[in-house]
């Protein structure tokens, strides 16, 4: 079953028979549909691998990757398939993505420097140092965590688990120096406050990256941020 939405903004379901063996996937499934039964068909994907993070949709009610979602994983004869949620549909599984990277780039997920690069040699960084924010920088920006958020799905304006796990990851790394613009951003009412720590968005990243604890901890740096300890 595959949630379909045309130009006229109808909803509606179609039903597909596709063929499968233990290692199919549902992107595969998809492909099998666009290919031999429905050209009309729209959908996102790239790599085929979990690494462009393009092709996110709701499988079976939960946020996952079509690409490395096995339809034999799912124990089910009958797989329902329909577009991420809290995002808006431009086409059958296609969602508007710009609110999410617009929210992105609100973060500065890059380094800030206080010298304006004006230096003569590399910034050195240990292994200790680059493993301190290894596990943030893994992010593919699939945007799954924000369809499994459920305060992203009440408050439009709320930053989002991507978006703050982004903010946390440059806010840790040696090399930065820009904590001082971006943890006003964190403390913001949009911010880390807004977050109830259900872990949904942690449980559906394919990467695991875990945004609900990344959010913890920038809570408790923002306050020893304010209170300079």
């Amino acid at each position: 079953m595959v949630k379909r939405r045309n130009e006229h903004g109808d909803e509606y379901y179609d039903n597909y028979n596709v063929p499968a063996d233990k290692a199919s996937t549902v992107l595969e499934a998809l492909l099998y549909i666009k290919e031999n039964i429905d050209q009309t068909l729209s959908f996102r994907y790239s790599c085929r691998m979990e690494i462009c993070g393009s092709c996110g949709m709701e499988i079976n009610g939960r946020p996952r990757m079509a690409c490395s979602t096995q339809l034999a994983s799912l124990h089910s004869d009958i797989i329902k398939i329909s577009p991420l949620p809290h995002y808006n549909v431009i086409k059958d599984l296609v969602v508007d993505f710009d609110p999410f990277f617009d929210k992105y780039k609100k973060v500065k997920p890059y380094i800030i420097r206080d010298d304006d690069g004006n230096y003569s040699a590399e910034i050195p960084q240990t292994p200790e140092q680059f493993n301190e924010f290894k596990e943030y920088a893994q992010c593919i920006k699939c945007g799954l965590c924000m369809a499994a958020c459920p305060v992203v799905g009440t408050d439009e304006n709320y930053l989002g688990p991507a978006p703050l796990t982004a903010l946390f990851r440059y806010n840790i790394d040696n090399r930065d120096q820009g904590i001082m613009y971006r943890i006003d951003i964190a403390n913001s009412d949009d911010g880390t406050s807004r977050c109830h720590f259900a872990g949904e968005c942690t449980e559906a990243c394919p990467k695991d990256v875990r945004p609900s604890f990344a959010i913890q901890k920038l809570r408790v740096q923002g306050l020893k941020y304010e209170l300079k300890i």
